[in-house]
C-alpha cells in the first residue's frame, strides 16, 4: 500500500508554517554533541529534504528504535530556525506513523534561502548550483546507499541523477550591495515560541512567560573582581520552565523591573547549559540576559499561563529521595516549634524554625524553615496552630536532607503557600477532616537512613539478636516499646565544645589546657566555659528480654526531662543528691517508644553491635491503642 507524505511540507515549514502537522520520512539519523547527546535527522517530503534537530526529551524515541532510518513520522510541534545561514527544523513533539518503510519518492536537497549563487568562472566543471544546501549532498549519498547494497529501501531505478564535483569559486560580494550604504537589519519582532523549544541553535527568539520566583541580589568576589548577580524563574502556558540569570550591569537594568507573578515577553538572551548544582528546574538550558536583551511587561493578565506549577511527592516517597535533591511537597501542619537563633559559619546569626507535616501516605516529616521564612510564614503558621487549627502548607522547591533521617529544608528558591486553593489542597483537607486527623503516622525524620530496609518496623528486643540486626553493611532501624530499668549515673555526660560550626554546635569532647581553660582540638580554640552533653548508658526491657542502649544529647533530654548541664550542676556543683536521685527515679519503669539505630562496630579487635536511641517518646496510650487496632485489622484482612 503506497504511503503519501504531505506535499510541499518542507517548503511550507521553511516558510514559517507551524500548524501543518505534516507526514515526513526520516532518511538519516546522526548522533552529534560531545557534552550532551542530540540527534540530527534528515527529513523528506518525497520531493525535498531538510535537516532537523530532535529535542532532547525525544532522544528515547531513537534509542528505543521507535524512530529510525525509513520511519514515517508526523510532526506535531516544531519550529524552523536559521543557524549559520541554514534552515534547521527543531522537532519538539512527533508521532511515529510507520516504523519502517522503503524510501518514498525521489527527494532532493533544498537550496540555501539566504545565499546568492555565484557566477561560474571559465574552466569550472558544470554541475548543480554551488548554493545548494548541504542536504543535497546528503540526499544524493542516501540515494546511492538506498539504491545499492543491503539497504531495506527499494532501488528507485536508473533515473537517479549523478553529480560531478563542482569547483567553488572565490566569494565576491554581489554587485547590488556595492555603494548602497548600510544594509538594514531585520528589526521585525521575533516570533514567540514555547520555552521547551529554546535551544542554542536559534538566532532570534522570544518567549512569553510568568515569573514564578525571584532570587535575592547577591554579591560576589573572584579573580576578575567584584560583581553582583540575581536569577528568576519563568513558566509559560505550555508548562515549560527555565531560569534566567543576570550579572552586573544587566542587574541594574532588570532587578527592579522583575516582579513575581507578572507576565513578560523576553528576547535577545543567550542560552547556556543549566548548572544543576544551583538550578532545580527541569530544563537543560538557562537564559543569560545581556545589555541588548529585551524584557517587556505584558499589561494584560494572561490566564493561560498558570501562576505556579507543582510536582508534589507523597511524604512516604521522600524516604527514597536522594540527599540534596529539590522537590515539592504538600501536607497538614500538625506542630510548629518556636523560632531559635543559629550562628552560621560566617559569624552571622540567622533564625531556624521546625515544623511537622503529615499527609495521606501515612508518614510525617520535619520541615526546617531558615531566615525570613521563620518570622514570615513560620509565625503565621504558629499563630494558626495555637488556635487549634491545622493549616495546609505547600512547599515549592524544598531541599532534602538526610542527617539522622530524612527532612526538608528551605533554600533561597523555596516558596511557601499557606492554605492554597488548588485540588491537591482540597483533597488533603477532606482527608484530614474525615478521619485523617486521628490517623497514626510514622515520622521519616531523625530515624531513617537511605537504603534502610527495616525502617520504623516494630520489633521486640530479643529479635535484635535473633535476626542478626545491624550486622549488614548498612544500619538497621527499628522501633521498640520498652521500659527503662536502669541508668548508669557515674558517667552520664561529657564536656563538650560550645562553639558553632555552620548551623550546628561542634560538640566534640574538650579537655583542660595548662592555663585552666578548655581546649577543643577540632576548632583549635580555647574558652573559659564548656558545655555538657549526655552520653547515657541505659538498660531497657520488654516482655521478651532486655538490652543496653546509648542515648546522646537530644534523646537524653527526652528521657530525663532536663539538660545534661543542669543535671551535672545538681550532682557536682550543688551536690544535691536528693534532687539528682529524684530525676533518675522518675524515669525508671516508664514506658517509651524507642526508635533505635543498630550497627555493628569494631572496638580494638572485637566486633560489637551498638544500639543507639535516635528518638524517645513516652507512650501515648491513645496512639498506641490505634496502632494495635490497625495491626489487628491487618492481621484479620490477610
Amino acid at each position: 500500500m503506497p504511503v503519501n507524505l504531505t506535499a510541499n511540507a518542507i517548503t511550507a515549514i521553511n516558510g514559517g508554517d507551524v500548524n501543518l502537522k505534516p507526514l515526513v520520512q526520516v532518511l538519516d539519523i546522526k548522533l552529534i554533541g560531545s557534552t550532551q547527546e542530540r540527534y540530527r535527522l534528515l527529513l523528506s517530503d518525497s520531493v525535498e529534504t531538510q535537516h532537523a534537530m530532535l529535542a532532547t526529551q525525544l532522544n528515547d524515541r531513537v534509542k528505543t528504535g521507535r524512530v529510525r532510518k525509513g520511519s514515517v513520522i508526523q510532526l506535531i510541534e516544531y519550529i524552523c530556525s536559521t543557524v549559520q545561514n541554514r534552515k534547521i527544523i527543531v522537532v519538539l513533539n512527533m508521532e511515529t506513523i510507520i516504523p519502517d518503510c522503503d524510501m518514498i519518492g525521489n527527494p532532493k536537497g533544498l537550496p540555501e534561502l539566504d545565499s546568492v549563487p555565484p557566477k561560474p568562472t571559465p574552466g569550472t566543471t558544470s554541475g548543480p548550483p554551488s548554493s545548494l544546501n548541504n542536504n543535497n549532498v546528503a540526499a544524493q549519498n542516501l540515494r546511492t546507499s538506498f539504491g545499492h547494497g543491503k539497504s531495506s529501501f527499494q532501488n528507485q531505478g536508473s533515473n537517479t541523477q549523478s553529480f560531478r564535483p563542482t569547483v567553488q569559486p572565490p566569494y565576491q560580494p554581489p554587485p547590488n550591495y556595492k555603494n548602497h550604504g548600510a544594509i538594514m537589519r531585520n528589526e521585525a519582532p521575533a516570533r514567540i515560541i514555547p520555552i521547551a523549544a529554546l535551544n542554542p541553535y536559534q538566532g532570534r527568539w522570544a518567549i512569553k512567560a510568568r515569573v514564578t520566583a525571584k532570587g535575592d541580589l547577591r554579591r560576589y568576589n573572584n579573580a576578575r573582581g567584584d560583581g553582583k548577580v540575581f536569577s528568576f524563574d519563568l513558566l509559560d502556558s505550555d508548562g515549560g520552565e527555565i531560569r534566567v540569570t543576570c550579572f552586573n550591569a544587566v542587574v541594574d537594568r532588570f532587578y527592579e523591573t522583575i516582579e513575581v507573578g507578572k507576565v513578560y515577553v523576553i528576547s535577545k538572551g543567550s542560552l547556556k547549559p543549566a548548572q544543576k548544582n544551583f538550578n532545580h528546574l527541569k530544563n537543560e538550558w538557562e537564559i543569560f540576559l545581556e545589555t541588548t536583551s529585551s524584557v517587556d511587561l505584558c499589561p494584560d493578565e494572561d490566564a493561560s499561563i498558570p501562576r505556579q506549577q507543582f510536582s508534589f511527592r507523597p511524604i512516604s516517597e521522600i524516604e527514597n529521595a536522594e540527599s540534596n535533591s529539590i522537590l515539592d511537597i504538600i501536607g497538614i501542619v500538625v506542630t510548629v516549634n518556636p523560632s531559635v537563633p543559629i550562628m552560621r559559619k560566617n559569624g552571622m546569626e540567622t533564625q531556624r524554625r521546625i515544623l511537622n507535616l503529615k499527609d495521606q501516605s501515612g508518614s510525617s516529616i520535619e520541615l526546617t524553615l531558615w531566615g525570613d521564612f521563620c518570622n514570615r510564614e513560620g509565625q503565621q503558621l504558629q499563630e494558626t496552630t495555637d488556635t487549634g487549627n491545622f493549616p495546609i502548607l505547600a512547599v515549592k522547591a524544598g531541599k532534602v536532607n538526610d542527617f539522622s533521617g530524612k527532612s526538608i529544608g528551605t533554600i533561597s528558591a523555596t516558596q511557601l503557600f499557606i492554605n492554597p486553593d488548588f485540588p491537591e489542597a482540597h483533597a488533603l483537607r477532606d482527608w484530614f477532616d474525615q478521619g485523617g486527623k486521628d490517623t497514626a503516622s510514622h515520622s521519616i525524620s531523625r530515624d531513617f537512613v537511605p537504603g534502610g530496609t527495616k525502617n520504623d518496623v516494630r520489633k521486640n528486643l530479643t529479635q535484635i539478636k535473633d535476626e542478626g540486626l545491624g550486622r549488614s553493611d548498612k544500619p538497621d532501624w527499628i522501633t521498640v516499646k520498652a521500659t527503662i530499668s536502669f541508668i548508669k549515673t557515674d558517667s552520664f555526660c561529657y564536656t563538650a565544645c560550645p562553639l558553632p560550626i555552620g548551623d550546628r554546635q561542634c560538640s566534640k569532647k574538650v579537655t583542660k589546657s595548662g592555663n585552666s581553660q578548655w581546649m577543643c582540638d577540632r576548632c583549635n580554640q580555647e574558652f573559659e566555659e564548656c558545655d555538657y552533653r549526655y552520653l547515657l548508658q541505659v538498660q531497657v526491657q520488654d516482655y521478651s528480654g532486655l538490652t543496653w542502649v546509648t542515648a546522646f544529647q537530644e534523646t537524653g533530654e527526652e528521657i530525663l526531662g532536663c539538660s545534661a548541664k543542669e543535671l551535672y550542676g545538681l550532682k557536682y556543683e550543688a551536690q544535691d543528691d536528693v534532687r539528682f536521685g529524684e530525676i533518675i527515679r522518675n524515669c525508671l519503669f516508664a514506658e517509651f517508644l524507642l526508635k533505635l539505630k543498630i550497627k555493628e562496630e569494631t572496638y580494638g579487635d572485637e566486633q560489637r553491635v551498638k544500639i543507639t536511641v535516635v528518638k524517645a517518646d513516652k507512650v501515648k496510650y491513645s496512639d498506641e491503642s490505634r496502632f494495635l487496632f490497625d495491626m489487628v485489622s491487618k492481621f484479620h484482612s490477610r
